[in-house]
């Protein structure tokens, strides 16, 4: 097991070492720069430009750039200056000004309370609610539960996220607009339109994949030995139902620690989102390094993770 650990971490730094790279030079290629204009829009003369280039280190080849950039990230944790917003570093933008004294009200924490909520209401909803409609096949259980899954599923978030400002905000007014953390009424709305595609997903993943492993002979072997229903559930089926489903839980945990651009937009929440978007539209290179490399990186780790539980859950994986 620590050989296959080892394995998987490796195949991670390389994976997101070559995610650097990629992202690095296509910065390169893509016209433009973050100095043709100033805060308001307005162009910069091209000696203006010049002098901001060299003062940032941009007149120098992408080669040493690239090995510059990644010293200080490596070694310092530096993510560098921002190049739009040159009175702030990225890792204050992204990390707050005050980390160790406030973390949990920094941008990036922030995003991941969102994705960590919205994670545990999809599989602690998602998977029972499979399961249930497996168990009572084309009954009354499992009609209102498709319903349910069908709904989460063609519903877009951002869509829900506005249908229920209409109604909980501004018709009943239980629930405020926007912000976060300042009350628990913040989040259950932004929560909810995170949480409700995946949830839909993994309830229809989980019903199919028991229905196909309450058919396999093992099931029939362990009833036919007069095993409770309930322990050929837990013991015998649940576990091997549940290697489809953590497949795509590496991903969407992902997706959701990092929160998505447009319930951290319909909400106002103070995420690490909209520094990508501007980011992009400011050519501001660092930022855009930053705000990748922590997806990229939640990305690989949450697969990585994902992998160890395959082995955990089924020991030939591992060899």
């Amino acid at each position: 097991m620590f050989t296959f650990i080892v394995n998987r971490l490796v195949r991670s730094i390389i994976v997101i070492f070559l995610i650097s790279v990629v992202t690095f030079t296509f910065m390169q290629l893509v016209p433009g720069g973050p100095f043709g204009s100033d805060a308001g829009g307005r162009p910069r003369a091209p000696e203006i430009q010049r002098r901001l280039e060299a003062e940032y280190g941009l007149d120098r080849p992408p080669v040493e750039q690239y090995i510059t950039y990644m010293t200080k990230l490596v070694f310092q944790f530096d993510f560098g200056p921002s190049l739009r917003q040159i009175d702030f570093t990225v890792n204050q933008l992204l990390f707050g000004y005050d980390f160790w004294d406030d973390p949990l009200n920094t941008p990036v924490m922030i995003s991941a309370q969102l994705g960590l909520l919205s994670f545990f209401i999809a599989v602690g909803v998602g998977i029972p609610l499979g399961v249930v409609s497996a168990l009572y096949r084309n009954k009354l259980p499992d009609h209102a539960a498709m319903l349910v899954t069908t709904l989460g599923i063609s519903i877009p978030n951002f869509v829900l996220g506005l249908l229920m400002i209409l109604l909980f905000s501004l018709t009943l007014h239980w629930l405020p607009v926007y912000g976060w953390g300042d009350s628990w009424k913040q989040m259950v709305m932004p929560v909810i339109t995170l949480g409700t595609g995946g949830m839909a997903f993994i309830a229809r993943l989980t019903r199919a994949s028991v229905l196909e492993t309450l058919g396999q002979d093992y099931i029939r072997t362990a009833r036919a030995k007069g095993l409770k229903e309930r322990f050929v559930l837990a013991r015998h089926a649940l576990p091997n139902s549940l290697i489809p489903v953590i497949t795509v839980l590496g991903p969407l945990l992902a997706a959701w620690l990092t929160g998505t651009f447009f319930v951290e937009l319909i909400f106002a929440i103070p995420g690490i989102g909209k520094f990508f978007i501007t980011a992009v539209t400011d050519r501001d290179y660092s930022l855009i390094m930053g705000t990748i490399l922590i997806y990229s990186s939640v990305l690989v780790i949450a697969n990585l993770v994902v992998d160890i539980l395959y082995g955990v859950l089924d020991p030939r994986i591992r060899y």
